[in-house]
């Protein structure tokens, strides 16, 4: 679907090229980057984007300034994409903790159909990471669009008004919804709003927003003022000072608190910015330091109950001990794993190896519809052994076969059934979906219900689109064990270095918060997360 889209982004810019500019020579439309020529993927959007649907080509046209050009015969299937000229954008951005609340508001407008006739338009919106859209609220035409939650239970009545091409999700992160019927030379007035992740590496927090523009969404018109704002507002939560690190944006501070920051960026610029909005910052603490936030409903707020929300920074003692580990890789080794995930997977993991400590232990188990232990029993991580390892995995982590979890599952469980002083993982690793994931979950959670305080965490890692992320969501939930994945097979390699990274490195287990018992009601979601030091 992505490769499709970008295809359709190629088609329409060939497209474009019927626009009527006027008599001025100097004012052309820009031109994509020549390393962009041949790759569908990169005309995919690096952010908020709007474009012209066009299926009859011979709407296309200056509104302005009618060309008339011959009639153009025939019909686009898959329709063009021809991306809109922006005129305004504006990104805001509430960080508290480790989670980023983001608003955009822009205007484009449909600069490539004729003033007599109307297209659909398709908004795409690029979401840093895990990102999840909130909202999204569209003013064309003189009316007004925006979506709303929809309960689970009254899906069944949507199902046969939604289409696919209304809208949903180009890439897992990429949310996309078509605005029907905009009149040519009209202006769309748009605001979207998402959450999304910050990343925590070293010490230091960063918040990376898509936001780099494509030359060719500047207007043709060079003397129409183009403003770009950001604002930015973080929230730590623990009190302390805050150091600031880098920005990609010359931020203006407005603010500055004990643990709470503003700032502001304005400018008149002549292209669209095209880099993301990136800020980086450390909070500055030596302890293990934790605290609770409480958030009160709103007036308008179906759901009048009281938040809160728990958590816990590692502090800044780099050399503070962690628990020695049992972990046992459970790797995927079926057909569809052929190349370039399998190769990826077995880098991360020779590197995950040869970072264990002389006190960790480790095993192996490939499998398709059959099971390949490297070793019967648990191996110390001595040199010899991840050498050893290494070259096992080389000679036979080879693509082929069916898929089938549960046995291997079962089977590390039980080697890690006898962990004492240690925390023991499963590193499950998988491209494909199971028919049976519900059994599997009932199954591996009577395992850790009956194995005591200290049982195996699965820590699940998904490849590719096709993967039942949901499954390995809910695999690691139960467990208490940490989920990620790699959408795109470029980045199988550093995406499970990251998550190995974090379960590698746990110095607090089984976190628990007496104050429940003395509530009568209590819904959320209560993960219990290892406390890492990255």
């Amino acid at each position: 679907m992505a490769e499709e889209f970008g295809r359709s982004v190629q088609d329409g810019l060939k497209l474009s090229k019927r626009i009527y500019l006027g008599k001025d020579r100097a004012v052309t439309p820009p031109k994509p980057p020549s390393h962009m020529d041949k790759s569908p993927v990169a005309y995919l959007p690096t952010a908020p984007m709007v474009y012209a649907v066009i299926s009859n080509p011979a709407i296309v046209d200056n509104p302005d300034i009618p060309s008339y050009q011959p009639h153009v015969h025939g019909r686009c299937d898959p329709p063009a994409l021809i991306p809109l000229q922006m005129t305004r954008i504006e990104l805001e951005a509430d960080s508290y903790l480790d989670t980023a609340f983001v608003k955009i508001s822009g205007s484009w407008r449909v600069h490539c159909v004729m003033g007599s006739e109307s297209c659909d338009c398709r908004l795409a919106v690029p979401m840093g990471e895990q990102g999840s859209i909130l909202g999204v609220e569209i003013e064309a035409s003189r009316k007004l669009y925006y979506t709303e939650l929809v309960a689970i239970e009254d899906r069944k009545d949507l199902e046969k008004e939604v289409r696919i091409e209304n809208g949903g999700f180009l890439k897992p992160h990429t949310f996309t919804i078509t605005i029907p019927k905009v009149d040519g030379g009209s202006t769309l007035s748009i605001k979207v709003r998402w959450m999304q992740k910050l990343l925590y590496h070293n010490g230091e927090f960063s918040l990376i927003v898509p936001f780099s523009f494509p030359e060719y969404v500047t207007p043709h018109v060079k003397k129409l003022p183009r403003k770009e704002k950001i604002q930015l507002n973080v929230t730590t939560g623990t009190g302390t000072e805050i150091v600031c690190k880098t920005s990609s944006h010359p931020l203006k501070g407005l603010r500055r608190e004990v643990g709470k920051l503003g700032f502001s960026y304005e400018s008149e610029v002549l292209t669209w910015t095209n880099i993301d909005f990136t800020f980086s910052y450390a909070v500055s603490f030596s302890h293990i330091f934790g605290g609770v936030l409480l958030q009160s409903p709103s007036l308008h707020d179906v759901d009048q109950r009281d938040m809160f929300c728990a958590y816990l920074f590692p502090g800044g003692h780099h050399s503070r001990k962690v628990f020695r580990k049992e972990i046992v890789f459970v790797v995927d080794i079926s057909g569809s794993m052929e190349g370039a995930p399998l190769e990826g997977t077995k880098i991360a993991l020779s590197a995950a190896l040869t970072n264990l400590d002389s006190k960790d232990s480790f095993n192996i188990i490939a499998f398709n519809g059959e099971t390949y232990l490297f070793s019967s029993s648990m191996e110390l991580a001595s040199e010899d052994t991840v050498e050893r390892a290494v070259e096992w995995m080389s000679m036979n982590l080879i693509a082929g076969g069916d898929t089938n979890i549960l046995v291997p599952l079962k089977q590390a469980t039980e080697m890690l059934s006898k962990s004492g002083g240690s925390i023991p993982f499963i590193f499950l690793v998988t491209d494909g979906a199971v028919e049976d994931e519900r059994h599997i979950c009932d199954i591996m959670k009577s395992h850790i219900t009956g194995g005591g305080s200290i049982h195996p965490r699965i820590c699940t890692f998904g490849i590719g689109s096709y993967c039942n992320h949901h499954f390995l969501r809910m695999l690691a939930m139960i467990s208490r064990g940490q989920y990620d994945a790699a959408y795109d097979i470029d980045s199988v390699e550093s995406r499970m270095q990251k998550l190995l990274s974090r379960i590698s490195s746990t110095i607090i287990a089984n976190i628990t918060i007496k104050a429940f018992d003395d509530l009568d009601e209590v819904e959320g979601d209560f993960r219990e997360t290892s406390l890492t030091l990255l």
